[in-house]
């Protein structure tokens, strides 16, 4: 007979639930502090969606009317060094958050306001109307809310998308040696969402102290729980990571702060990440001032019997039950909050001149002006001044022919020695002998601690390494083992660490550096091999670097280590095994942002090209003796690209060739060509010529992967094609 054993996970799942003990022992100046916080954050949303109403709030609003008790119970005891992220539907949380660093000893719900929480408001609500003064100068609106010195990370537009970031703050308070914790709130519409389930696997492997905390309110937009899902007790995630886990009535805020008080004592400990679910709901549609019922996905009696648990009145009903609060205090302190309200909106708001009696228009002097729009996509590069540059022709220091991959491992070990902050992490890096070519060689034994192995969960470790960057503490080092997995972490490569310092409005750093190798000609086919130039370049925010020579690698490894933005630096497995004259000992150089190397000199045309193709490239110009200038790039982005190098050579040659091995549909040449033509057209005797691979991938048959990709012959027949284009030929 079959034997049967019942399993149960590793972590323990309960639920908490207030008896009237615990109301009656609860801290009165808990009680008060938590009223206050809920108050502040009714009065506010509700100021909110009567903005909404009136057409002042441009793009979405979304309220947390009806969940202040998950937000307040959760917050209302964490510490300024504490950090939380959320949601699009995060105001809330970030009031609460906020509140608690201008006050940290509580707030008395019988106390008048001071000018720090006037501020506070207006500065919010400034930035749900767009306007300069708000938080991130209007960048973020309703959606992405952030004050790094309150511990508010960010509230983020896609869901689920801040959750692997706030495991980078984890990771960071963990290794700093902290208590800190850090609080990712997120819905039932999130969870189950790979990037949230990644980031709970690797949360538990590693032990970091992050608080999953689910605010279930029943509804992704307008789609019930229980159409997601079968098991609709969302807390029993954590189970299946052996993660700590509480589940809680979200609408009691006193069992969401015990609940919370548990899990920040498992957290603090050491002892890893914890779930919280509270079930929630919010009074309001997904976005403005109309209630779900009015959208036919929810029913009135459904609203009327959520709206009878309303948090704050129960808390209310608590406090005058211990003679601690009586009605006419509550009544003042909501009155106190209204008047707070209108008088922030009076400072951003006039009566609209245009309008009908009684209609309001913003200030116009407080719209952030256009100019400021691409303000903060990038930083400055103020932080490489002073950093010596050099150049491998005139570089005084002793050379010798070494192999591009070991000089790629020495560098990053160099690098590590310096500066404690530089943290490496990806798949197998630390194992193989330095990953799977040995890019990693001897990192793992000199930094133990700093050599993260991850599990093959891209979207988690980018995010978590997005996360570390923004945090301020630590550089991370990602390495994608192949660039077509940048796909799998698409959202947070390119909606979160890309658009991040800009979104937020270009006040903080993304110091982040992603390495991957280009793989055409190993047999890997169609989901290994591409060449990500093309889509980097065309994303907001990202520094792309592309060596082809040992020397220059140390030197452009290093300024990407220095830089302050995110930056991608390429590598080609051909290059790996090839040799060259590289540094024995001075390691400490870069090449700047923003600087071209002229390969060869040339007359009849100038030939752009980076990677392994400069060497095909240079074979080529030998072979049929065309007397082509050929610059190999480097920097490949729109901000760093060389337009004086390459400007310089086009007015001399008045022909180009851009020269690239991948496919066409993602080449690095479409745009840049574009560019040439709108900057250089007048010195330009025909349109800008183009080398690349097919439209299709490569495939796995040698013949098929061959024809996919450009090498020397495809170059000779571009070179030549540009000569008869001109009648040269």
């Amino acid at each position: 007979m079959t034997i049967r054993t019942p399993l149960t996970p590793a972590s323990d799942w309960v639920e908490i639930a207030t008896t009237a003990d615990d109301w009656a022992q609860a801290d009165p100046a808990l009680l008060g502090t938590l009223l206050t916080h809920m108050h502040v954050i009714r009065g506010f949303e509700e100021c909110v969606l009567d903005l909404a109403g009136e057409g002042l709030v441009h793009g979405p609003a979304h309220s947390s009317v009806g969940q202040e008790g998950g937000a307040a119970g959760s917050i209302v005891r964490l510490t300024t060094t504490d950090q939380i992220n959320g949601s699009h539907r995060g105001h809330h949380q970030f009031l609460s958050k906020a509140l608690g660093h201008i006050a940290p000893q509580g707030l008395d719900p019988k106390t008048a306001f001071g000018s720090e929480m006037q501020n506070l408001l207006q500065r919010t609500l400034a930035e749900i109307l767009g306007l300069d003064q708000g938080f991130c100068h209007g960048r973020g609106g309703s959606m992405h809310l952030q004050w790094v010195e309150a511990g508010a990370l960010g509230t983020n537009a896609i869901v689920g998308g801040g959750v692997p970031l706030a495991a980078g703050a984890a990771w960071a308070h963990r290794h700093a040696g902290t208590d800190a914790v850090a609080v990712t709130y997120f819905g039932d519409g999130a969870v189950n969402i790979g990037s949230v389930l990644e980031t709970m696997n690797l949360a538990a492997a590693w032990k970091l102290p992050l608080c999953f905390f689910i605010e279930n309110n029943r509804y992704a937009v307008s789609t019930k729980v229980e159409e997601s899902t079968a098991e609709t007790r969302l807390s029993a995630r954590g189970g299946a990571f052996a993660i700590q886990s509480w589940k809680v009535d979200g609408m009691d805020p006193l069992a969401v702060h015990l609940a919370m008080q548990e899990a920040l004592a498992w957290m603090r400990a050491g002892k890893g990440p914890t779930v919280i679910e509270a079930d929630v709901y919010r009074f309001f549609h997904q976005n403005g001032p109309f209630p779900g019922s009015a959208f036919g996905y929810r029913t009135k009696a459904e609203e009327q019997e959520w709206r009878a648990r309303d948090p704050i009145a129960l808390l209310e009903a608590r406090m005058q039950e211990r003679g601690l609060l009586t009605a006419e205090e509550a009544q003042a302190l909501r009155e106190r909050v209204k008047g707070a309200m209108a008088q922030a909106s009076a400072q951003l708001l006039e009566a609209d001149p245009t309008g009908k009696p009684g209609k309001r228009r913003i200030r116009p002097e407080l719209w952030p002006s256009p100019d400021f729009r691409d303000v903060g996509v990038r930083g400055d590069l103020s932080e490489l001044q002073g950093l010596r540059a050099e150049e491998a022709g005139t570089f005084a220091g002793k050379t010798e022919q070494r192999k591009f991959v070991d000089v790629v491992a020495d560098v990053m070990s160099r690098r590590m020695e310096t500066d404690a902050s530089i943290v490496v992490m990806g798949e197998d890096v630390h194992r193989l002998k330095g990953g799977t070519n040995g890019a990693t060689r001897g990192l793992r034994d000199r930094f133990p601690d700093r050599v993260l192995g991850t599990p093959i969960s891209e979207n988690a470790f980018a995010g978590l390494g997005g996360g570390l960057a923004m945090d301020g503490r630590y550089k991370p080092v990602i390495e994608f083992m192949y660039p077509d997995f940048m796909w799998v972490a698409a959202d947070q490569v390119f909606n979160q660490i890309g658009k991040a310092r800009h979104m937020f409005g270009g006040g903080f750093e993304v110091p982040l550096v992603l390495r991957t190798k280009v793989a055409m000609g190993t047999g890997y086919g169609s989901q290994h091999s591409m060449d990500p130039a093309g889509i980097f370049a065309t994303a907001p925010g990202w520094r792309i670097v592309a060596a082809s020579t040992p020397f220059d690698y140390v030197g452009l490894m290093n300024a990407a280590l220095a830089c302050k933005d995110p930056v991608l630096v390429i590598e080609h497995v051909d290059l790996y095994n090839s040799t060259g004259a590289a540094p024995v000992e001075d390691m400490d150089y870069i090449i700047p942002v923003g600087k071209a190397a002229v390969r060869r000199s040339g007359q009849a045309l100038t030939v752009l090209t980076y990677l392994s193709m400069v060497q095909h490239t240079l074979e080529a110009v030998e072979q049929t003796g065309i007397d082509a200038e050929v610059v190999d790039l480097r920097w490949l982005d729109r901000a760093s690209l060389d337009w004086d190098t390459i400007e310089a050579s086009i007015r001399k040659t008045n022909n180009v060739l851009i020269v690239e091995q991948g496919a066409r549909g993602t080449s690095y040449g479409g745009w840049l060509a574009d560019e040439i033509q709108r900057r250089c057209f007048d010195w330009l005797d025909q349109p800008v010529q183009r080398v690349t691979g097919a439209e299709a991938s490569p495939s796995i048959s040698k013949v098929l992967e061959r024809a996919a990709a450009a090498r020397t012959e495809e170059v000779v027949a571009g070179l030549q094609q540009v000569m008869r284009e001109q009648g040269r030929a």
